[in-house]
């Protein structure tokens, strides 16, 4: 049986990892961190798996790393940790960058201490393009990060390299780009338009404040997202992908779609904009070029952006309705 070390566990994508890899029966050891009041609500229907096992640690703290990684002896290693809200990263700059940058460090110091042999997942992102470049984005796009997490992202994704190259190390990293599911935080904007959206139409609220209407995003189903991870470390060779749908959205769209699946006619009357949801450098578009990612990986889509959408607001309505 395969064993697969996850920090991030209790995260958006390490729920469904989590899900994917007790599938294909593996035994799963999920990294926690110790805190008065514990947030399982993501795993709460696979925290009693006989195969899935949590571990308190941090990303802060190197021993709580190595200690259970040398015990463990995992095949693969997936670090999803991070201080993952970027308008958060302009608040907490020093911080999103020792936990979503040099916590890095400290998961391929682990490896390369105590499991040499494992293979390393790092989860890059597509915000390290930031002010972009080239469009679409791909492997060989050149990173220009707009805010602190982006640049936290970037090191983490160079020091993967890094310890590919100089150790040997099976180490890759996956530049997903935006993936959702209804097990996104509500601080996430699409999240947020699908909570105020089913709250709106059942009465329970006004209207929704946001920033940016025109920033553009490719947006895909974050299930589809994880299984990408595990192809990459099914690979003989390590190796990087981009990992997105091909197609741009705007928050614009995505706010009347999502007012279209909730039955709501008319988006601008539920709509008013708050400069304090704008960010202090914007990213005005993203959008992938995957053609890599099909082709070596045999990896693609199953939902379109409608139906994402639709997806994620109907799961808000049946959530608020039982509230």
């Amino acid at each position: 049986m395969k064993k697969a070390f996850i920090t991030g566990i209790t995260g958006q994508d390490g729920s469904y990892l989590a899900e994917l890899l007790l599938e294909k029966d593996y035994q799963v050891y999920g990294l926690t961190r110790r805190t008065s009041t514990q947030n399982f609500a993501r795993i709460e229907h696979i925290i009693h798996h006989p195969n899935l096992e949590l571990i308190s640690g941090d990303l802060m703290d190197q021993h709580s790393l190595t200690y259970p990684i040398k015990k463990i002896q995992p095949d693969e290693v997936y670090n999803l940790a991070a201080q993952s809200f970027v308008q958060a990263s302009w608040e907490q700059p020093v911080l999103t960058g020792d936990f979503t940058a040099i916590g890095v460090t400290r998961v391929l110091e682990a490896i390369r201490l105590a499991c040499p042999s494992a293979k390393f997942y790092q989860a890059s992102s597509s915000e390290m393009f930031g002010k972009v470049r080239q469009t679409p984005q791909d492997e060989n796009t050149p990173f220009y990060p707009r805010s602190p997490y982006g640049v936290a992202k970037v090191y983490g994704h160079w020091i993967t390299v890094n310890y590919r190259e100089s150790y040997d190390m099976f180490a890759v990293s996956g530049i997903l780009f935006n993936h959702e599911p209804p097990r996104r935080g509500l601080e996430f904007v699409t999240r947020k338009i699908a909570n105020a959206v089913a709250r709106i139409k059942l009465g329970k609220q006004e209207f929704i404040e946001l920033g940016n209407l025109d920033a553009e995003r490719d947006w895909g189903y974050a299930k589809d997202y994880v299984e990408a991870m595990w192809l990459m470390l099914q690979q003989d060779n390590p190796e990087d992908f981009v990992v997105g749908t091909g197609e741009t959205h705007s928050v614009r769209e995505f706010l009347q779609l999502s007012c279209k699946a909730a039955g709501i006619d008319n988006w601008e009357s539920i709509y008013k904009h708050n400069p304090a949801f704008d960010r202090p450098a914007e990213v005005d578009q993203l959008i992938a070029d995957p053609k890599r990612t099909q082709e070596k990986l045999g990896w693609k889509t199953s939902v379109t952006f409608e139906e994402l959408v639709t997806l994620m607001v109907e799961a808000e309505l049946e959530m608020e309705s039982k509230k």
